[in-house]
């Protein structure tokens, strides 16, 4: 069922020309172009500046987000340049009194001015947290938001969906991803593997994301393979030699006949209600792939035909040293269909002395979504694997994270967004971001300090104020505390080591681990507390007071 995926020295190099390919410097909304040539006009082209990005709400009325698109930004970032052909796109595209020297200026632009400050790939993260900090030259950082912001919007999206589809599945069922067919476009196909094997699936059926991201692919046939056969005469060739190295070619047809009068007299079925068209479908693939035999078996009747035909076939390949996989379910009552073909398994393996029937896997996909999983999960069935699709990949319950990329600091000093909205106003000023551990080990609070501040200490009282409290302190003893934030990226190079889907996948579990039960609960959790420090919420009350004063603070988008 599932094939071998590649090295990772391959991905690296193949995904960094994807990234080149699908993210170039062009991808982004024409209103960045039109800012960068008033701030380079205005002689503001070598300010330092300081953006954030954050999200204002956990997704899917959820407690927690996973934090996903780090990889793809910094390889977006290392890149970052642009052609002769794109300038002169812009020029095309531009007010026609735009400058001339600013299009050379955009040709000699890069990121080595940038620095990058991100909280680590596949950390379990929170509303309002500011997830990346991106500093440097103001037109640069300010070309770079609608890019980054593509990159980690549906990635932590649909990162975090996959991990909740895994807590609904528990650890012990495997999920396959199967929701190209249904994503938004090819890029939103690839997304969606890459990253629904990081929140916790184990397999694709895109052979795309297994060559690119090394992911293990999976698949053996659809319906339609079953439907385009009708009789035993189609099947070629009729012959199969047995795994021992024994040469002599066996007449599988006749075999499997055989085998099939004695599964309908075991069971009580009846034969004439068999469709040989399936039968023949099913031989032809155990042939082909006899090591690899998972066929669909509800393309006509699971119960008098499908399971009969694949028991029969499947106990030809026993014979003859193979050992069949398992069967695939796509209609009907998955949980009390797995339950009666595992029990007609069990039968088949006393009656005629197979053990391999003991360890046939069922295969599970219909439509499925995660409060069905939670309700499959609750039931007795006898499936082994789950395949997700559309509900995975489209993120039905909610299309859109809603990440944002604010102003926070020009020239040293800070700037705020003041809304007659509270949720829409920003928190100035350069930032540290700490979490809050228990004694027990679960994080209970993320605290947003001044860059400037001293860190909190393990096991000293720390007075905060947590968002969306009417401006009440709260006082927290940690018994540790960790820094989420750290440089990724500076002087146009990559900083940290970059993680492989696999590496990244595991940082996402333990991750996961380490949050409390009541916060990762799938219905009505705990709100998660991220607080301000004393220094951080009395700078956010002057500004306040200075903007309803008409001082200087300059209010930016």
């Amino acid at each position: 069922m599932a094939a071998p995926s590649a090295s990772s020295s391959t991905c690296s190099g193949v995904m960094e020309r994807s990234i080149r390919e699908r993210v170039p410097p062009l991808l982004t909304d024409l209103y960045q172009f039109t800012m960068a040539y008033a701030y380079w006009r205005a002689g503001r082209h070598e300010e330092h500046a300081v953006f954030e990005l954050f999200f204002r709400d956990n997704p899917f009325g959820g407690g927690f987000s996973l934090f996903a698109g780090v990889h793809d930004c910094l390889l977006f970032l290392r890149s970052f340049r642009f052609a002769d052909e794109d300038v002169e796109f812009l020029r095309s595209v531009m007010p026609p009194d735009t400058d001339p020297a600013f299009f050379q200026f955009l040709r000699c632009l890069d990121c080595s001015g940038v620095t990058l400050h991100s909280v680590p790939e596949g950390t379990v993260v929170f509303a309002r947290v500011p997830l990346m900090e991106v500093a440097g030259p103001l037109p640069v950082v300010q070309l770079l938001e609608t890019s980054l912001l593509c990159l980690v919007n549906y990635a932590s999206l649909v990162c975090t969906n996959a991990a909740r589809f895994r807590l609904a599945a528990g650890p012990k069922r495997k999920l396959l991803e199967m929701g190209l067919r249904r994503a938004q476009g090819p890029d939103g196909g690839l997304t969606a593997s890459r990253y629904t094997h990081i929140g916790g699936f184990d397999l694709t059926s895109n052979v795309q994301a297994g060559f690119l991201f090394g992911i293990p692919v999976a698949g053996t046939m659809a319906h339609s393979y079953v439907t385009s056969f009708t009789s035993l005469e189609e099947v070629w060739p009729q012959t199969l030699s047995a795994v021992n190295g024994d040469h002599n070619l066996v007449d599988i047809i006749s075999l499997t006949k055989g085998w099939l009068s004695r599964v309908c007299e075991l069971l009580g079925a009846e034969p004439g209600k068999i469709h040989e068209g399936e039968l023949a479908a099913f031989l032809s693939y155990a042939i082909a792939y006899p090591q690899n035999f998972l066929p669909v078996i509800d393309s006509y009747s699971v119960g008098c035909s499908g399971l009969l035909n694949f028991c029969a076939v499947a106990l030809v390949l026993c014979e003859l040293g193979y050992r069949p996989v398992g069967v695939r379910l796509d209609s009907g009552d998955l949980c009390k269909q797995s339950l009666d073909v595992r029990r007609v398994f069990r039968l088949c393996s006393e009656h005629f002395s197979i053990p391999a029937f003991d360890s046939l896997i069922i295969v599970g996909t219909n439509n499925i979504s995660e409060e069905s999983l939670a309700e499959l999960n609750s039931k007795e069935n006898e499936i082994s694997v789950v395949g997700v699709g559309t509900h995975l990949v489209t993120c039905t319950k909610q299309p859109s994270l809603g990440c944002v990329y604010k102003l926070v600091e020009v020239r040293g000093r800070p700037r705020m967004k003041v809304s007659e909205d509270p949720e829409k106003s920003t928190v100035p000023g350069r930032k540290a971001v700490y979490r809050l551990i228990d004694a027990e080990g679960h994080p209970f609070l993320d605290v947003v300090c001044l860059a400037v501040e001293s860190p909190p200490e393990a096991g000293l009282p720390l007075s905060c104020y947590p968002l969306g409290c009417n401006h009440t302190a709260l006082s927290v003893t940690p018994a540790r505390v960790t820094c989420l934030r750290q440089e990724v990226f500076s002087k146009g190079q990559v900083t940290q080591p970059l993680c492989s889907a696999a590496e990244t996948r595991a940082k996402v579990q333990s991750s996961l681990q380490t949050l409390h039960p009541r916060h990762k609960r799938l219905q009505k959790p705990d709100s998660y507390t991220v607080a301000l420090s004393q220094k951080l919420h009395n700078m956010v009350k002057e500004i306040q007071k200075g903007s309803s004063n008409n001082t200087n603070f300059l209010l930016a988008n």
